[in-house]
């Protein structure tokens, strides 16, 4: 293996670019590279022709085969670029120079050594073969098949039989774009005058690509019974390319088909070299290879080559990237020139969507201000747009629907029947995807093999639409999103899904126990304990991932102690305990104590292990940066709002993000004079700027969840998933990356409360428990006991003297 080998992964036009450069000096560079990436479409089909002229560069003055087609077409295209020296493609038979040519398999022929010699299969004679009848056997020029049948009328038929509400012009005219030649025409109407069923659905063993192509045509033109067939590798709804096992698939999958492992790492990729020995290797190894790594110009690291300067390699780091101001945000990143307005667009703002400020669609920016943006047919009305055929609107894409009528056929398609009718359950999930906002989004979760499938499944009956049904299926992200959807769109009921899943892995964690003994006392202390002191705790709430991450720790624990030690709580003694304490068991010592503990309540167990018990804050109490926090978060207004609200909560209100991520609309009383925040029992009334803050949030909150949640959340911090808050270790990670530690911060602030407010109304302001606040006020040597029983003490004096003033004549 060189380097020029690991160039054809990591820059294949470069490569191709330097071999046509080396033998055609006369053309620019420029000029060079526009023609390669214009020939030369995909990143696949760029290493192949890359690796091939690596492979034998003659090809490019000869004009020889054997090749790849798409070196053949280069030498064309390079040719009518005004090239010289580079040869055009010749017939491998003749050697006669082509400006198109037929190919069999590597090799170039000319139009008289082309077409294929076999015995016809009516005279017997070997002659080039003109035509094949039904049955695939070669017929000569002299024995064409006879016209006794009209392909298109046939076709006609075959469509009006599944789907009579197409008007006949329009199936003529999807034929004739399908199968411009007599000779396809024939090949279609035979293949489904056999099978129909190939337009219902199975297109996937479509035999030939004709047949795809009408189903792409006639459902465009909005037919409810033609479906678009699913791949049968990824279950996607997507172009089907290349026949594999007698099924077609997509590009993805006809990848994963040429797949092989490694010999050096041993996973399973498309092979992109092979060593010396023959095996395969894929593009990490081979990019990766010492030997085709290079010292980088800018960080001095060996490390794959991106791209090549004068001055010397620059790895894939190091790459400089163009950066541009951008004429809609207005700040320097990296971006290109519009083509629609011949202004510089940073990537970000050409990806982002928003509401068009004059048509008042959600589509993708593209000119305007981040305040008033404008879409794409309102930035140039007088653009030639091609016209969407299902709805008029304008679109991007040559006779291809918008994504508003591909969502619309998509979900239809998967929530209904054969008759199109969508179950009354699934109406309403119906309903919120195909009138979204954003239907590409809705369609790349749609094109999830997974979801689709249980969708089908629920849809079809197969699967029963309830929360059991969906537990029969593996535990996964994916699920959890969907049962998310179903639930905030009304399908399903809520129920809480932290405390299911709890249940489901206390089950499955006590059946792996072999011992009958451990396994009855797990299910005690898990079920009976755990599990019930988390239920009384919460009094109906849900369960957050916090608790349920405690419950499993505890229990862990107790697994752990039963495991390592090898004794069982009545033959273990206080020796056995404290010197598995002195092992190198450490994550399990606190959490154990729980379970020893409630042995020794229930009289299981003599042993004692002391509970460890808060003697205040361990850490700096940095008063003075609490503050320069809280100044940045109330008066820095690039700051995200809901950042800003969240930091001041924790900051100033001592909040948790626990409970700072379940706050909800009905903890917020609001009216045109102030705005309360009820964390306790008495609601906080919220001073200046932090009220603005707050109802600005409340106006514009919004989650990451675009599916079946849209500005309906009750939450005030809404999350990733449908219908749920933002979690606690999310909220964390934003405030750190704000430069806060939360609970560092969350102690800061409620040191300095204890000592400014008695522990009654610390709890009653707060939220906090009664006991933690008189603990956190002497902790501050604030105890406001002597303050109590003093003001006690002055009151009875003013009594006293007051009635002795009564009592003056």
């Amino acid at each position: 293996m060189s380097a020029q080998t690991a160039d054809v992964l990591s820059d294949p036009v470069g490569v191709i670019v330097d071999l046509v450069a080396g033998v055609e000096p006369g053309l620019d560079r420029t000029h060079i590279t526009e023609v390669v990436a214009g020939m030369a479409g995909g990143r696949a089909k760029r290493r192949r022709l890359a690796q091939s002229l690596l492979t034998r560069p003659a090809v490019l003055t000869d004009g020889r085969s054997p090749a790849p087609e798409a070196a053949g077409k280069l030498l064309t295209a390079l040719r009518e670029a005004g090239a010289v020296n580079v040869s055009a493609p010749v017939c491998t038979t003749c050697g006669k120079p082509m400006r198109a040519f037929q190919r069999r398999g590597q090799d170039w022929y000319c139009g008289v050594h082309g077409p294929q010699t076999a015995a016809c299969s009516v005279c017997g004679n070997v002659r080039p073969i003109a035509q094949r009848d039904r049955q695939h056997q070669p017929r000569c020029w002299q024995h064409p098949l006879s016209d006794d049948i009209d392909p298109i009328q046939v076709l006609i038929d075959v469509v009006a039989s599944i789907d009579p509400s197409l008007d006949t012009p329009i199936v003529t005219a999807a034929i004739r774009t399908a199968a411009p030649q007599s000779g396809q025409r024939r090949r279609l109407a035979w293949a489904l005058q056999d099978h129909p069923e190939l337009l219902t659905g199975a297109g996937a063993q479509a035999p030939v690509p004709a047949v795809l192509r009408l189903i792409d045509m006639l459902a465009e033109h909005g037919s409810g019974r033609i479906v678009r067939p699913p791949c049968p590798g990824c279950g996607r709804v997507i172009a089907l390319v290349k026949p594999r096992d007698g099924v077609r698939l997509c590009r993805n999958c006809v990848a994963k088909s040429r797949a092989q492992t490694c010999a050096r790492c041993g996973v399973h990729r498309e092979a992109a070299t092979r060593d010396e020995q023959g095996r395969a290797l894929c593009p990490k190894c081979l990019i990766t290879d010492p030997a085709n790594l290079e010292i980088c110009l800018a960080c001095r690291r060996r490390r794959p080559v991106s791209v090549r300067t004068p001055a010397g390699p620059l790895c894939p780091s190091c790459r400089p990237i163009a950066a541009v101001t951008c004429s809609i945000c207005g700040r320097a990143a990296p971006g290109s020139i519009s083509k629609l307005t011949g202004q510089a667009c940073c990537h970000a703002c050409l990806q982002r969507r928003a509401r068009c400020s004059r048509c008042g669609n959600v589509r993708l920016v593209r000119s305007g201000t981040r305040t008033r943006p404008l879409c794409g047919s309102c930035t140039r009305p007088d653009a030639d747009w091609h016209v969407c055929p299902g709805c008029g609107e304008h679109t991007q894409h040559r006779s291809r629907r918008c994504g508003r009528c591909t969502l619309h056929r998509r979900v239809g398609e998967l929530l209904g029947d054969n008759a199109g009718q969508i179950r009354p359950q699934l109406q309403v999930l119906h309903d919120n995807l195909a009138n979204h906002d954003r239907p590409e989004t809705v369609l790349a979760w749609l094109n999830n093999h997974r979801t689709s499938q249980i969708l089908g499944e629920l849809a079809a009956g197969q699967r029963a639409l309830t929360h059991g049904g969906l537990d029969e299926l593996p535990d996964a992200k994916g699920l959890r999103h969907l049962r998310a959807v179903l639930v905030a769109t009304g399908v399903l009921p809520a129920r809480d899904e932290h405390l299911m899943r709890l249940e489901r892995w206390i089950t499955a964690t006590i059946a792996d126990r072999a011992d009958p003994e451990q396994r009855g006392l797990l299910h005690r202390y898990a079920l009976w304990h755990a599990l019930h002191r988390l239920r009384r705790r919460n009094k109906g709430k849900h369960a957050t991932n916090g608790q349920r991450v405690a419950v499993q720790r505890n229990i862990r624990s107790a697994l752990d102690w039963l495991a390592v030690s090898g004794l069982d709580l009545t033959s273990a003694t206080q020796g056995d305990l404290e010197q598995w304490q002195a092992s190198t068991h450490a994550t399990a010592r606190v959490d154990a104590g729980n379970f020893v503990r409630w042995a020794r309540r229930n009289k299981l167990t003599s042993l004692d292990f002391a509970a460890i018990k808060w003697d205040g804050p361990r850490r700096t109490i940095d008063s003075e940066a609490r503050w320069v926090h809280a100044r940045r978060l109330l008066h820095d207004d690039s700051i995200k709002a809901e950042d800003r609200v969240a930091g001041l909560l924790v900051l100033l209100y001592a909040q948790p993000t626990t409970t700072i991520s379940r706050l909800t609309l009905d903890h917020v009383l609001a009216d045109e004079h102030d705005v309360r925040l009820r964390l306790g029992h008495e609601p906080i009334v919220l001073p200046e700027p932090l009220d603005a803050l707050v109802r600005e949030l409340v106006a514009s909150r919004h989650g990451h969840a675009t599916l079946g949640d849209q500005g309906t959340s009750r939450w005030l911090f809404p999350g990733g998933r449908p219908g749920r808050p933002i979690s606690a270790h999310r909220l964390g990670e934003r405030l750190h990356q704000l430069g806060l530690r939360p609970g560092q911060a969350r102690s800061t602030a409620l040191f300095g409360l204890a000592t400014e407010l008695p522990a009654a109304l610390l709890a009653r302001l707060l939220g906090i428990n009664i006991s933690v606040a008189v603990v956190w006020q002497r902790a501050s040597a604030g105890d406001w006991t002597d303050y109590a029983a003093d003001y006690s003490r002055r009151n009875n004096q003013n009594t006293v003297a007051e009635g002795r003033q009564d009592d003056l004549p």
